[in-house]
């Protein structure tokens, strides 16, 4: 593998700059540079948006692999004394994405030193991954279709689990979820006289807790659900008008896309219903929407065997992540899997302020996705 340093120094550099779903030109540019200095056989920018990718051929026909990397960062504010901290105020890359381009950055120049046998491989660098548009966008690009894979494979880092240490699931990986808004119109008063007027206080009332009551979480089995409530509102911030408005923003969450729709039907029917009894207008829209990510049994058995080749620790688990990813668009026509690799038992959580992914984990994801290429291209 290339000098660790200069894979550090680029982490921090990418750190530095974060930029949020949709606005990743300059992190963008970054990548495509870096990685046209190796000299690859294409180099494709603009996929989806600010998507880059990078295509190193082998020798002979064969399967294309690609590797996936994220490029976006949070709108969170990094809480941070490092002299490489955010300098953009209010983002951060607080979810380790600038670790897992770095991964993937490592791969060029192996690549460069020695093309795969067979096939090819595409190191791919997606935006929007954090609002569940980017791979649907990079996809959907008309440069895709020249590069669509047999095989996709990706990590994400994992606070709580030993650092370097993978987890791998032999299914579902990744839970479905999606943002769910409802907004209540009545109408408006003054507040010397709220019964002249028509307010969603009380559908509100009625519909936060029983929409929590729709889905708890519990066992992370096929059955599972979760409402989470993470935003409400009750007309204007004033003290001289009973209001008219009102909203509530509520994640739906489920281990598999079938289950959504059964919950997603069971919380329209219940907010119709109290819209329709307090003689309210509705309308509902979804955002964020995440389906859920399924692991591939062939893309696992080469994960397996790269891992072991790796002698890294590693085990099998039953249980997905609860958080989403937006990955599992990729197995619509390609056999794909993640896995998790432990960023330290002591690590802050994803998306918190003062997360940092740990630079001691680059050779060891980027020696898993090498393994990976060398096995199935040669």
């Amino acid at each position: 593998m290339q000098d660790l340093s200069r894979l550090v120094a680029l982490r921090h550099e990418l750190h530095r700059f974060p930029e949020i779903s949709g606005d990743e030109a300059e992190t963008a540019r970054r990548i495509a540079d870096t990685l046209r200095a190796h000299g690859p056989d294409q180099l494709l920018t603009g996929l989806g948006g600010h998507g880059v990718a990078a295509v190193f051929d082998g020798a002979a026909p064969g399967p294309t692999v690609l590797i996936r990397a994220e490029l976006d960062g949070l709108p969170i504010e990094e809480i941070s004394t490092a002299e490489y901290r955010s300098q953009h105020a209010g983002y951060g890359h607080l979810c380790g994405h600038d670790g897992h381009m770095v991964m993937v950055v490592a791969l060029a120049e192996q690549l460069a030193q020695q093309r795969p046998a067979q096939g090819r491989v595409v190191l791919a660098f997606q935006p929007a991954e954090e609002t569940g548009k980017g791979v649907i966008a990079f996809r959907a690009d008309p440069q895709f279709a020249a590069i669509a894979p047999d095989y996709v494979f990706s990590l994400h880092n994992l606070p709580g689990l030993a650092l370097g240490e993978v987890q791998l699931c032999a299914a579902a990986a990744n839970c479905a979820s999606r943002g769910m808004r409802i907004s209540l119109t009545g109408k408006t008063s003054h507040a010397a006289a709220p019964g002249d007027g028509l307010s969603p206080m009380a559908a509100i009332a009625v519909l936060m807790p029983a929409l929590v009551g729709l889905g708890q979480g519990r066992a992370l089995d096929a059955d599972y659900a979760l409402v989470t409530l993470t935003h409400a509102r009750l007309g204007e911030a004033t003290f001289g008008i009973a209001p008219g408005m009102g909203e509530i923003w509520a994640t739906l969450r489920t281990v598999n896309d079938s289950r959504m729709a059964q919950l997603c039907e069971a919380a329209e029917i219940l907010v119709r219903a109290e819209a329709t009894r307090y003689g309210l207008a509705l309308s509902i829209n979804y955002d964020d929407v995440f389906e859920a990510c399924e692991n591939h049994p062939d893309a696992v058995g080469h994960l397996q065997t790269a891992l072991t080749d790796e002698d890294v620790t590693w085990q099998m688990t039953d249980t997905p992540q609860r958080w989403s990813e937006d990955f599992g668009q990729f197995a619509k026509g390609a056999k794909s899997a993640m896995f998790w690799l432990g960023s330290g038992e002591n690590q802050p959580q994803l998306h918190n302020p003062d997360y940092d992914f740990p630079d001691a984990l680059i050779p060891a994801g980027a020696g898993v996705f090498l393994r990976l290429i060398r096995n199935i291209l040669g």
